[in-house]
């Protein structure tokens, strides 16, 4: 009998319900939770929590909540404020049209950038325009992406193109991480040849004002893009935070270099890679560091979308909201052999195996298994589901693993 960690499956009913009844009779106190509508009305016991578990009591409540979510599919057979199918298109035509904008406008920002650091000289300046080069082909890159997912083939692809989604994100990653070390690099060359910018009073405001109307046009675009949950487009909310703060310290220090010494330029540049990814990295990543931030979180993006595509375990939480809905899909339903889910890029796939009674006829073991199916692929987490029925559970497992 196989079984995902943390679910308690493989039980008969019998057996869950006893424990069930068990905790409901507890003399402990705290309030229950009980379940309308659900077959085996199994309370929920809610204790009182000291200071020190604040954390389990928090992930206690989410987990009440994914409860209550599924006992919401179960009765109403669809999800709680699930979108209709006009809304789901009208919410994809927004995201297209924040994709569009962003790569319209970075063309246009590129374009003003290129004449201020021609005209201004400045290193700093200079690391600002590469960033909005690579974030034009960045953006194509995402652009790409999002439109393959959007052309299926179900000959060529028969299972979709989700992947396509890290994939592209990984390949933007890794270009932003190459933009890092460049600056650096080419920073420090600067910095042993001794060399600054060079610019009179009328270039230095022609500077300023372009950068300010960049920095300007960076942030609104980056609460536009920070109000979908797309994360195509949250890495362009993402990336547009990046370059406010790349902007602004670049204007800085090119206008500190100017007036004041030669090599703060240089420097200037150095601290923009090092120092835009810091801030987000102490709201990400609750930890600071200058040298390696942009790398470090860039790498970051890589190594969870890697996992996203390699088929990494859903988390226990998302498990145990998996077998709730399960156990309480069908009275029929004896017991719950396997509940897995793994990723499938943005997505995840999900398994699970049902033991029915044996005389159940086909027809109807066949409507149990499909709208359980049905079910499970209404979740928003959930790419694709497969349910297994079976008659018995102690059986070896039926896929043999290869190494």
């Amino acid at each position: 009998m196989e079984s995902s960690s943390g679910c308690g499956v493989g039980e008969s009913r019998r057996e869950l319900l006893g424990r069930r009844r068990s905790k409901a009779d507890s003399p402990r106190g705290g309030s229950t939770l009980m379940s309308s509508g659900c077959r085996s009305a199994a309370p929920i016991i809610v204790t009182r929590l000291s200071v020190s578990n604040v954390s389990f009591g928090i992930r206690q409540e989410r987990l009440l909540e994914g409860f209550n979510e599924m006992e919401t599919i179960h009765e109403s057979g669809c999800l709680p404020d699930a979108l209709t199918e006009d809304q789901m298109k009208q919410l994809a035509r927004s995201e297209r049209m924040a994709v569009h904008v962003s790569n319209i406008a970075n063309l246009f920002l590129f374009i003003a950038k290129v004449y201020a650091s021609i005209e201004s000289r400045s290193l700093a300046v200079i690391a600002s325009t590469m960033d909005s080069f690579l974030d034009l082909l960045s953006g194509l890159i995402l652009w790409f992406t999002s439109h393959a997912m959007k052309t299926p083939n179900q000959y060529h692809y028969p299972i979709g193109k989700k992947r396509m989604q890290p994939v592209g994100i990984i390949v933007f990653a890794s270009v932003m991480a190459t933009l890092g070390l460049q600056i650096i690099l080419e920073s420090v060359r600067q910095l042993i040849a001794k060399t600054g910018p060079d610019m009179d009073h009328e270039k230095e405001k022609w500077m300023i004002g372009i950068m300010v109307s960049v920095t300007v046009v960076k942030f609104v675009l980056m609460i536009y893009c920070r109000r979908f949950k797309n994360e195509i487009v949250r890495a362009y909310a993402q990336d547009h935070l990046f370059d406010v703060v790349t902007n602004s310290i670049g204007l800085a220090t090119a206008v500190l270099a100017v007036r004041f010494y030669w090599w703060i330029d240089p420097t200037g540049a150095i601290i923009v890679i090092c120092l835009k990814d810091a801030i987000l990295t102490l709201l990400i990543l609750s930890c600071g560091g200058l040298a390696d931030s942009i790398i470090r979180t860039w790498a970051k993006t890589v190594v969870e979308n890697v996992w996203s595509l390699i088929g990494r375990t859903a988390p226990p939480d998302f498990l145990a909201k998996l077998t709730y809905l399960i156990w309480n899909h069908h009275k029929e339903i004896q017991h719950i052999d396997t509940v897995r889910a793994y990723t499938f890029g943005s997505h995840y796939f999900v398994e699970v195996d049902i033991v029915l009674p044996e005389d159940m006829l086909l027809s109807q073991a066949h409507n149990i298994g499909e709208t359980l199916q049905e079910k499970l692929e209404q979740l928003p987490e959930v790419e694709r589901a497969f349910v297994h029925i079976d008659f018995e559970f102690t059986h070896r497992p039926e896929h043999k693993s290869k190494v």
